[in-house]
């Protein structure tokens, strides 16, 4: 009795699972009948089945034009029967779509992302105005969270203005802001609150106005 057990690794691969092995069988049995009339009628058949084990897809627009798609494609594209729908094509099922293009620019600060550049150009070409001035520290305060997500705990405000001034080539210079951007602590408290890592102490006092607190907000 072992020895005529059945394993699922001898058994023919089944194209669409989902449907099971019987069903398989009968779309084989489908196949070897000689006469499209006998193939026509065990194909209509078939649909009903395929159906009944799909019943939530019944008000689903063409629910009868994908099960006549996926009969054929069950039968390797070799059941010769009359369907109500254009027969699928092998070589487009097979195709292969046309490769996405990235966008292959190399930053020199890997840490800001792609999307950063993109946002300062838009600043740049802004005229000068209070809502062009809060972008731009809206800028720098989100180019200082991602500093402070990949490399450490703490950062200078100058040396995030002076990779704004080097991203803008020039056109963005904070270098000399009467204003602080917002404190390490205040950016990575979301991160700490999750456990993922201890926030900073809050960064002494410079003496400087607080974007964060004084800048009307957009």
């Amino acid at each position: 009795m072992i020895d005529n057990l059945e394993y699922n690794t001898e058994r023919e691969h089944l194209i669409i699972p989902e449907y099971g092995r019987h069903l398989q069988k009968m779309i084989n049995y489908a196949k070897t009948r000689e006469t499209k009339e006998e193939r026509n009628k065990v194909a209509k058949a078939i649909i009903s089945v395929m159906g009944n084990l799909q019943p939530h897809l019944r008000d689903v627009p063409d629910f009868q034009h994908k099960l006549w798609d996926q009969l054929f494609i069950m039968s390797n594209f070799e059941l010769d029967a009359d369907s109500p729908y254009e027969k699928p094509s092998e070589e487009e099922l097979k195709s292969r779509p046309e490769p996405l293009k990235y966008p292959q620019n190399h930053p020199k600060y890997r840490f800001y992302g792609n999307n950063i550049k993109t946002m300062i150009d838009v600043a740049v070409s802004w005229e000068e105005s209070e809502l062009k001035e809060a972008l731009t520290y809206t800028i720098a305060n989100h180019m200082k969270k991602c500093f402070l997500n990949w490399n450490k705990d703490t950062v200078e405000d100058e040396v995030i203005f002076d990779h704004l001034y080097e991203l803008s080539d020039g056109k963005i210079n904070l270098k000399n802001s009467e204003e602080d951007l917002s404190d390490s602590s205040s950016l990575m408290r979301t991160k700490s609150k999750y456990g993922n890592s201890k926030s900073s102490s809050n960064k002494k006092s410079s003496g400087k106005k607080k974007y964060s607190n004084n800048r009307k907000r957009y």
